[in-house]
Parts: C-alpha cells; structure tokens; sequence
C-alpha cells in the first residue's frame, strides 16, 4: 500500500492530470496485489464505473448550461435581480450571488455557473469600478452554490456510489445552499465599505423591476419546473437534466436568442466536458474497486477508531481531512475515492447518511474553489484572464464563510435534514 500512496503524491506532485494519477495508482494497486487475474477484468471495470443510467443526466446539465448561456438567458436574471438590490452599495455583487443560486437550481455544475457569469457580469462589475480580482472571486466563490442548491451533478453521483437516496440529497441541499449564501453576502456587505464598492442605481423603480420581473419570468420558471418536477415526482432525477435542456431551449426561443445553427457548438462543447468526466470517472472506478477488495474504509475505520471513539473529534478529523482532500484533487475523483472511506466513519459518529453525503459533497465543492487544484479557480482565471494568486487572496473570506456552514452542518444536523425529514424522505 505504501508504493500505491507513493505513487499517488508523487504523480499529483508533478502536475500530470488527474486521469492519468488515478489509472496510473488504480494499475499499481493492482500490480502490488499479487493477483494477475485481476488485470483481465481492469477495461470491464472502467466501463463499468460510467454505464450507470443515473449518470445521463450529467451532459444534458453541461449542454442546458450551454443553451442558457448562448441564448442571453443569464442576462434577463441579472437585469431582473440588478432593479431589486441595485439602490444599496455593492448591489451588483449582490446579484451575482442571487443570480448564481438561480442558476445552480438550473446547471447543477459549479464550473458551469461561474463560466456564464464570469462571461456575463465580470466585465459589467470591472466597467462599475468593482476591483477586478474581488469580482472574479466572488464569481468563483458563487459557483461553490452550483452543486449544493438542487439539482446537483455531485448529489447525483454520490447518490449512484453509496445509495442513498438523490431525492432525499436534494431536499437536504436547499438550506446549507441558502446559508451558504447568505455567508457571502455578510462578506460583501464587510467588504463594502473597504473596496469602495458602488451603487448601480440611485434608488428602487417599481416600475422598472415589474417591466424586469416580466421579461425574466420564462428564466425564473425553470428552476420552478425542475424542483417541483422532481419533488412531485412528475419526473426523476435523472430526467431532470433533460427537461433543463428542454426548458433552456424554450426560454431561448421565447427570448428570441436560440437558433438551431447554435447546436452543433453547443454539442461539441457539450461533448468535451462531459467526456473529461465520464474519464475520470471510468478510471477512478479502479481505484475504488482496488480499494474495496484491499479492505482499505476497514482498515482506514479500524485506525480512526482506535485513536478516539468520540463522535465530534471523528467529525473535526474528517472536516481537516476533506479541506486537505479538496485542496490536492478534483471533486469527481475524491469522491470515487474516500466515499467508501469516510461513510463509515461518519456513521460510526453519529451522522445520518443523507447528512454526511451533503456535508460531504460540500466539503469537496469548496476544493473546487481552492489552490492548488481547484478547477472552478481556474475556469474563473482562464475567461477573466486574471491571475490565480489575485483571485486566491480575495477567495480568502468566502471560504471561511462557506467553511464555516461546512461545521454548522457537521454538528447541527437538522440544517440539512429539515426538509428531507418535512417531507417524509430522509
């Protein structure tokens, strides 16, 4: 097991990419088992990790992200949020914040909601006299709410690893998305007066905001269709991605930006993200498969209980443990991995099993906003075409604030179980 672990820092040590560290360990795993049958069944094993019908819903949430972004969508929403808030200062970080809980009912991706407003409002804060590094930290902070406020990619896909029930995981994700939210907005509020941020109008028109309000209707009822959708049961969870597409196409049409010749681009960029993950998850299949037969969430439980059985000490290892997880490897590839891990240690703790998949998933979605790795750091860096070490001194006080809700949840279970529990579902 040690030249597996070797392996594994050495290789995310030299930067090479993240499907190559995992196939790369999975191999060596393998090879160290001294079982050369178990090489025979490694291509069954890597399809077998991405031939799961739950996961379909994953390139129909890419391609929606895409068709609301290419048909002006996000626009409407930000001028419709922008009449609400604009009168106090700092209104248009404001809106980014409120904006990207809408799209996160919508996308279900934290790379996909920071990619559409770091396109759509960065360069509109920038012309306000927003300091450029403090806007594309708080876009990049806002996508963290992309896997957290329903429906989310990385509920899913937890869901399809351990069980436990998706509809359950959305509901749970609506407050600790909320909170998280609101975290920013103490941030913004605090930073206010220190950046110099300014008002985007003088004062509230009623008037302004009806006309707004009308025009990003069809946008604000998407969100409304898919929640409802799923929680009545009208469609699945994995249907969901569908009727996202669906629901950005007619939203496009309505606002007479979508066009069929838009599709082949949406597509092929469709196609790309989704074959990036779909990777990732076919290779680090093996590491989870290896890792099952080793006995390793056993061994790792075994180790961790014989060093304390107090539940809130396990759950304080755990949260030091993901917040190092989080910093060093993407979110699709640490969850194949420690999943198996962590979910006996959260439930020799104490914690509900729709409790730590949300608390989990939200401690790896807020890696994706870290250094070294964070790949929504780097989405925000790449279109903005701002440094990472600007970006990462600002994201500072965002990720405390969502660190901070992280724990709330950890100890306060009824944060995330409240609603799952309200409807009979947890």
């Amino acid at each position: 097991m040690i030249a597996v672990l070797a392996a594994f820092i050495v290789l995310l040590l030299a930067g090479v990419p993240i499907v190559f560290v995992l196939g790369i360990t999975g191999l060596t795993h393998v090879a160290t088992m001294g079982n050369a049958a178990f090489f025979n069944i490694l291509t069954q094993k890597v399809f077998a990790g991405i031939n799961v019908g739950s996961l379909t819903c994953i390139p129909f949430f890419i391609m929606a992200g895409e068709l609301m972004n290419a048909s002006g969508v996000t626009q409407k929403l930000i001028d419709f949020v922008r009449s609400l808030v604009g009168q106090f200062r700092g209104g248009l970080a404001y809106v980014v914040v409120v904006v990207a809980m809408i799209l996160s009912a919508i996308l279900g991706s934290a790379n996909a909601v920071a990619a559409i407003l770091c396109a759509v409002v960065v360069p509109e804060m920038i012309r306000d006299k927003y300091p450029d590094d403090f806007s594309a930290s708080l876009v990049c902070a806002s996508g963290v709410l992309g896997p957290v406020i329903p429906p989310s990619v990385t509920f899913v896909y937890f869901s399809v690893l351990s069980g436990v029930s998706v509809n359950a995981m959305f509901m749970g994700g609506f407050i600790p998305g909320a909170l998280i939210a609101l975290g920013y907005i103490a941030v913004i509020r605090l930073k206010t007066k220190s950046l110099n941020l300014p008002r985007s109008t003088d004062h509230f028109d009623l008037k302004l905001a009806a006309v707004s309000f009308l025009k990003a209707l069809p946008a604000l009822l998407v969100p409304v269709v898919l929640v409802g959708g799923i929680t009545s049961g009208v469609f699945t969870p994995s249907e969901s991605g569908a009727v996202a597409v669906l629901a950005a196409v007619i939203a496009g049409l309505i606002y007479g930006k979508f066009r069929p010749s838009m599709l082949p681009r949406v597509l092929m960029n469709s196609t790309i993200v989704t074959a990036g993950i779909f990777i990732i998850i076919g290779f680090g299949n093996i590491m989870g498969w290896t890792m099952a037969i080793a006995k390793v969430p056993d061994l790792v439980k075994a180790a961790v209980l014989g060093f304390t059985q107090n539940g809130a000490v396990i759950i304080l290892l755990m949260f030091v443990i993901l917040i190092i997880i989080g910093c060093a490897m993407e979110a699709t590839a640490a969850m194949l991995i420690f999943t198996p891990v962590m979910m006996p240690l959260a439930m020799a703790a104490g914690m509900n099993q729709v409790q730590f998949g949300v608390w989990f998933c939200i401690m790896l979605t807020i890696g994706l906003v870290t250094p070294p790795v964070g790949m929504t750091l780097f989405v925000t860096s790449n279109i903005t075409k701002i440094p990472l070490e600007r970006i990462s001194k600002q994201l500072v006080p965002f990720i405390i604030a969502a660190f901070a809700v992280t724990l709330l949840m950890a100890f306060v279970p009824e944060t995330i179980l409240f609603l799952p529990r309200l409807l009979g579902i947890s």
